[in-house]
């Protein structure tokens, strides 16, 4: 378990990381095209497929993470009426039983159609610049993967009792003792 826990949690934070760096570079880029665009008269080929791309792979970079990090919106006005053990349980068993699944099965389509672009050298069609798709799928097969494992992750600790709905791990307080 140990292990388990610092990989995912070890992925999610690394993934975090590169997604933080792409809010740089998005902010880069864009800034570039403006100055391009409006300074000099000469906009860019690529500024709509590295705008589009980016943000793409923001989200899936941050999904573990947020999650992870209890950054994310919860829906919980009637499960906190619920004892603390009952909202764990629940917790553990949506994390496990729906949102793993969904996420599992969005990785292998992700995975596949990555690998199949990879394999064809599939382009952007509709761009006059016709990036190579695979990297930017790929890093959506990535965060997908990763958002699985957290998933994962924090059923197991819902399932334990090692987590309170809405405590982020580096809170101070200790989930109770059962």
């Amino acid at each position: 378990m140990h292990f388990f826990r610092t990989g995912v949690a070890g992925l999610s934070a690394l993934l975090g990381a590169a997604g933080q760096l792409t809010i740089l570079a998005m902010i880069a880029a864009m800034l570039y095209e403006v100055v391009a665009r409006y300074a000099f008269g000469a906009p860019t080929l690529w500024a709509f497929d590295i705008s589009y791309m980016l943000n793409g792979s923001i989200i899936f970079l941050g999904a573990a993470y947020s999650l992870r990090k209890e950054a994310h919106v919860r829906i919980d006005f009637l499960s906190q009426k619920a004892p603390l053990r009952i909202q764990q349980l629940l917790n553990a068993a949506v994390y496990a039983l729906l949102m793993a699944p969904v996420t599992g099965a969005l990785t292998w389509v992700a995975a596949s159609k990555a690998l199949k672009a990879f394999q064809t050298g599939e382009v952007e069609t509709v761009s006059p610049w016709a990036p190579l798709m695979w990297p930017f799928y790929a890093v959506i097969a990535l965060g997908l993967l990763a958002f699985c494992l957290q998933f994962l992750l924090e059923a197991l600790l819902y399932l334990r009792g090692e987590k309170i709905p809405g405590q982020t791990p580096d809170d101070h307080h200790c989930a109770p003792e059962t």
